[in-house]
């Protein structure tokens, strides 16, 4: 048995001094070597920390004022990484979505919280999930969903609105907490028909939600030992207290979930058989029993069939994609108008010519306005401010506009190895001013009414923007959240105005997946976003 014991230490030790060496020479080799860019101010971190503590793109943007659009960075063991604002170069990579995948850490980071889901599968895994949960995203199935998201954003309504009268006005309230709670409750119903009420003040702490809150906050931070384990994989078979916590969470959300899929297994097969529907009518409707029912179609193969797991592992997908996303977004836009009165008033005064408080989905769209401010919001505060991407094979990504590197050569295109990151710049792009003008940083919805040429390179799925990124692995749910948003804000900005409740100096972003608000000088509270709210009264 020690020999055992010695010949696997034995392969273990050479497997790190492999990894080690690759590591050490990669800064001599790397074919991005020679990329203008900042240097590393760690071996272990290389720019990593600084990014971290600074506020999202705000670096980077610093970086491509001093070096250029296309440039490298240092990451973890100070490996050069690319980062390129052209937008040739961006829609390469997205586009080739078989040949630039997500990297290892930042799979395991979410295989951990969402199992094999669409988020995190590469390849003919992803396009399997994806060709048959498309058409559960479909505008005909937003449109059937819209009266959840107006129900729940008047419910949050009715909630602020008694929470106000119990007080002098105006009352500060963190609506990012409300909004959370609302968006947790709409993506309950509409994605699985599973009732979290996080909105009623009796009910008592949700198991389901309670797993998912474990497992979503697992990702805050900065830590060193999942880049560890990411890098050296027999490492992953240590756990440790965080891993502990999210297998506990994880147990409990797969025995609710194959639950739910069981359920919903056998009213598909009762409705096929007799056509019945269920009494609340949602069970033809939510997302996941959508899913189950093409799942389920009888001109699908076996073999394009998803397995239990697979639809089980879109049950968070759907919680941290239709819930942490949108909450986060809608907070950054009331507080877009709190920083522009004029703007909030504006909007105020198209929301109010509805003559109706339960407006549908082509209602909704049909406001030119809010549209406007909505995709304002999303530009100037996208939810998910970068991604990333990891070559999987020797390439050439080419180049609107070239660089010259530090040699002097100019180049037309990026030379890249197998394994080498690329970083999206989802915000630092929205925000360019080279490609939205001068004032790109300025919250300004009437820029939509005319878009710049220059933005209509941006290779997004949506409004000439990077927010719901594009290519195949583009948001499949971007019009889910889009719609929600405009059943939130048309139903608070009519109801209610808002002011920001502390200097707008105080306030700063962390990015944990999604942008979350922060006030500078209570960060013990943790991520909020405090306004003062009055009920508007009509003149």
């Amino acid at each position: 048995m020690a020999i055992v014991y010695l010949a696997l230490g034995l392969v273990l030790l050479g497997f790190a001094l492999w990894k080690l060496f690759w590591i050490l020479i990669d800064p001599f080799v790397s074919t991005l070597r020679d990329l203008p860019g900042p240097q590393g101010s760690s071996w272990l971190y290389g720019n990593l920390k600084e990014i971290f503590n600074a506020d999202n793109s705000v670096l980077h943007e610093a970086w491509v004022e001093k070096y250029g659009n296309t440039i490298k960075y240092k990451g973890w063991l100070n490996r050069d990484r690319l980062f390129t604002m052209d937008t040739r170069a961006l829609n390469y990579v997205l586009s080739h979505s078989n040949e630039y995948h997500k990297p290892d850490l930042a799979r395991i980071s979410l295989g951990m919280i969402l199992g094999e889901g669409i988020l995190v599968v590469e390849g003919e895994q992803h396009r399997q999930q994806r060709r048959i949960m498309n058409p559960a995203f479909g505008p005909a199935q937003i449109r059937e969903l819209t009266e959840i998201f107006v129900d729940k954003a008047i419910l949050l309504r009715d909630y602020w609105s008694a929470e106000l009268g119990k007080h002098d006005l105006p009352y500060r309230i963190d609506v990012l907490k409300g909004l959370s709670k609302m968006t947790l409750d709409v993506i309950g119903l509409a994605g699985f028909n599973y009732h979290f009420d996080s909105l009623n003040t009796e009910g008592k702490p949700n198991e389901l939600n309670s797993a998912f809150d474990t497992m979503f906050r697992s990702l805050e931070g900065f830590s060193l030992i999942p880049m560890l384990k990411a890098f050296f994989p027999p490492l992953r078979v240590i756990p440790d207290n965080r891993e502990r916590q999210i297998a506990a969470a994880q147990n409990v959300m797969k025995r609710i979930g194959m639950q739910l899929i069981a359920e919903k297994k056998a009213e598909v097969l009762r409705s096929t058989k007799s056509g019945e529907k269920s009494e609340d009518g949602m069970h033809d409707r939510d997302l996941l029993t959508l899913l189950i029912k093409a799942n389920m179609a009888t001109d699908l193969p076996e073999s394009q069939q998803l397995s239990d797991q697979d639809v089980l592992a879109q049950v968070p997908t759907f919680l941290i994609a239709g819930h942490e996303t949108t909450s986060n977004a809608t907070a950054w836009c009331l507080y877009a108008l709190t920083q522009a009165p004029e703007v909030q008033q504006k909007l105020r005064e198209e929301l109010l010519s509805v003559p109706t408080e339960n407006p549908t989905m082509d209602e909704l769209n049909a406001l030119p306005y809010l549209d406007a401010v909505i995709r304002e919001t999303m530009r100037v505060h996208a939810p998910v401010p970068s991604s990333i991407r990891v070559a999987t094979k020797d390439d050439a990504i080419p180049l609107n506009t070239p660089y010259i590197d530090r040699k002097g050569q100019t180049h037309h295109e990026i030379r890249v190895r197998k394994g080498d990151p690329i970083f999206i710049p989802i915000l630092a792009v929205n925000r360019s001013k080279a490609l939205w003008g001068d004032d790109s940083f300025e919250f300004k919805p009437e820029r939509w009414e005319r878009i710049p040429e220059t933005a209509q390179s941006i290779p997004g799925v949506w409004a000439n923007m990077l927010s719901f990124l594009g290519g195949p692995r583009s948001c499949i749910g971007y019009r889910f959240s889009i719609v929600e948003m405009k059943a939130l804000l048309f139903t608070l900005v009519r109801a209610f105005e808002f002011k920001l409740a502390v200097p707008a100096a105080d306030m700063t972003k962390r990015s944990a997946v999604v942008q979350r608000p922060f006030v500078r000088s209570e960060m013990e509270k943790g991520n909020q976003m405090p306004l003062l709210i009055t009920p508007y009264k009509r003149v």
